[in-house]
């Protein structure tokens, strides 16, 4: 598992299995060198989040290989790999399903299709919503989203999302705030602030803990990133969509500014990919990827807010329709 927040969740849960063991849940960094160290293999594996595995060698992560799959497919009998390309989330760990079906053309595979997310309790409308904007762009009618009782609101205030999403982390849990990129964002210990209006908090903190950043009460007063909810359940998302994510021209599709994006670890640039076109769609897809996955992290609410004022008004535009319809 190549994502440190999930691993702690799995290891947690390992401790009180039976014949599960916290050292059988690794970091791919770390069971690829133990196994070049000793020489010995393992039997089967399972990969979950299979598309956060590094496709290039990584030094600083202390990886030299020239990717993970191709390295813990070598060092066992069987590998169960888990993987989604819509998210897809670094130029580091850049896979597509085409690069992934040339990498395993040597060997015996089968592949198995999951067509359905059991995550979000929300009519489907809202999931077809949700991926129409994270893969063609396109803004459509929002229809349904108040069926099976899935609470989803978008807002023209973050303060007052904020507001709501305390409200409801107090009722139930696990309801917190998440954004794209596009605000400062510096790896180097401190605190980096989003700021929208009147409202103000910093970015979730590196987590030393044991514990999910997810998992911590106080992590209500920072704003999670895709690197901290990826994998998660939240009950409530109130989701930031940031400066890069802005209405197009044409006024009912979204464009990416990829001058905006403030992750540089996230779009370092590959030896393999030089072309500027090519890695500004890279880009591109990748923002979009990670508006997917944060969309979807809440089970019973989804609350939305945007930067761009344009985009923010057609979005207000289209839920008080859907508002007024559904009285």
């Amino acid at each position: 598992m190549n994502h440190p927040e999930l691993l702690k969740v799995y290891r947690n849960i390992a401790g009180d299995l039976p014949n599960e063991y916290k050292k059988n849940f690794q970091r791919p960094t770390s069971l690829i060198n133990r196994c070049r160290k000793t020489g010995a293999g393992f039997d089967i594996g399972i990969v979950d989040e299979a598309h956060l595995l590094l496709s290039q060698p990584d030094h600083y992560n202390n990886f030299y290989g020239d990717n993970q799959l191709q390295e813990l497919i070598a060092s066992c009998r069987v590998l169960i790999i888990v993987f989604d390309e819509r998210q897809v989330l670094r130029l580091k760990t850049y896979w597509t399903t085409a690069r992934l079906k040339h990498l395993l053309a040597p060997f015996h595979q089968q592949w198995f299709t999951l067509h359905h997310q059991f995550r979000m309790q929300a009519d489907p409308s809202v999931i077809q919503w949700i991926d129409a904007l994270t893969t063609t762009g396109e803004i459509l009618p929002i229809q349904g989203a108040f069926k099976n009782h899935y609470d989803f609101r978008i807002f023209d205030d973050a303060e007052e999302m904020r507001q709501q999403i305390v409200i409801k982390n107090n009722q139930v849990g696990l309801s917190r705030i998440l954004s794209t990129t596009g605000y400062p964002s510096i790896l180097d210990g401190g605190k980096h602030y989003i700021t929208e209006g009147a409202f103000k908090m910093p970015w979730d903190q590196y987590n030393y803990t044991a514990t999910p950043w997810a998992e911590i009460p106080e992590t209500i007063n920072e704003v999670g990133s895709i690197y901290t909810c990826q994998g998660f359940d939240l009950n409530y998302a109130g989701i930031i969509l940031g400066p890069p994510v802005v209405l197009a021209g044409d006024g009912s599709h979204l464009a990416i500014d990829t001058h905006l994006i403030t992750d540089p670890e996230a779009f370092k640039r590959r030896p393999d990919m030089q072309d500027s076109a090519t890695i500004n769609e890279a880009k591109r897809t990748l923002l979009l990827n990670a508006m997917n996955v944060i969309m979807k992290r809440g089970v019973h609410g989804l609350y939305l807010y945007a930067h761009d004022p344009r985009l923010r008004d057609l979005l207000m535009h289209l839920y008080r329709r859907l508002k007024t319809n559904s009285e």
